[in-house]
């Protein structure tokens, strides 16, 4: 019987240790792990209209907004933009990307990609819509390939909404497809500008100096000879001071008439060497 009781000893004591480490265990607290307030995991499309019109349209797989942030995450970024007519004009691709609850701005990030509307394809690691002046902008380092096979490089990029409309800011590089034979064709369609603007002169010239500025036969200039030259009981003093007098009148009129037309004449000749120079000029700058 001794023995029996020195053997349960042990068992109770056992029994003491789990019920303490059961308790031990139930002490710990409950830990809490913040949810977003709002998530989604299927896809997910959302609207923006321009004053009733459709302007894009955002797809997403992934949507979560925190309770203590106005922000919406979203994952990945898909954009089709649309015209006034509401035809598809361009698109753009993103990892990820983030906007606020009143579609203000849209932050795209991350493998940016776009397709404008004329065909080039922008490249950048962000991209950024700002309703306030519905323009695109990034200060990264961008990459454009145009429609024609040109790649510009830069960093900062601006553009319109529909990108329709883009220049990169600074530090621009590039790789022009066949330059030489679109260089040859610049020059020639200017040849032609050049020619065709010479003969719609040639065929309406301007009035020459002498027919722009003709002196009348009844001006008060030329009446006022006859005028001293009618009375015939005038005494013969006066007839005679009056032949000295016809002269140097005639004179000073051809003296104006040539020195105007010279004038006009010289400022026509400037024009025309200033046409030349600045065609001269844009073919230069062309090479």
């Amino acid at each position: 019987m001794i023995l029996q009781k020195w053997a349960l000893i042990p068992l109770l004591l056992t029994g003491l240790i789990v019920t303490a480490c059961e308790e031990i265990e139930e002490e710990k607290p409950w830990l809490q792990v913040e949810r977003p307030e709002m998530l989604f995991t299927d896809t997910t499309l959302m609207d923006s209209y321009d004053k009733g019109v459709l302007a894009w349209k955002l797809k997403t797989a992934y949507l979560e907004r925190w309770s203590d942030k106005e922000v919406v995450f979203v994952r990945p970024v898909l954009v089709d933009i649309y015209d006034s007519l509401g035809e598809r004009t361009a698109f753009l691709r993103a990892d990820s990307g983030r906007m606020d609850l009143k579609f203000t701005y849209v932050y795209a990030y991350g493998h940016v990609y776009a397709l404008t509307p004329k065909g080039a394809s922008v490249r950048s690691d962000s991209l950024i819509w700002n309703k306030g002046d519905n323009q695109v902008t990034t200060e990264s380092y961008v990459r454009v390939v145009s429609e024609e096979g040109d790649v510009l490089q830069g960093r900062g990029f601006v553009s319109d909404a529909h990108m329709d409309n883009w220049r990169i800011l600074s530090n621009v590089t590039g790789i022009f497809q066949d330059a030489a034979r679109r260089l040859k064709e610049e020059d020639k369609n200017q040849a032609k500008e050049i020619e065709t603007r010479d003969s719609v002169e040639a065929a309406n010239p301007a009035p020459t100096p002498t027919q722009a500025a003709p002196i009348p036969t009844n001006s008060p200039i030329n009446s006022a000879p006859a005028a001293k030259s009618a009375p015939s009981a005038a005494p013969a003093s006066s007839s005679a001071t009056q032949p000295a007098e016809k002269p140097a009148e005639s004179d000073s009129l051809k003296k104006a008439a040539t020195k105007a037309a010279t004038k006009m004449e010289m400022d026509l000749f400037k024009k025309i060497k200033n046409r030349g120079e600045r065609a001269k000029a844009k073919q230069r700058d062309a090479e």
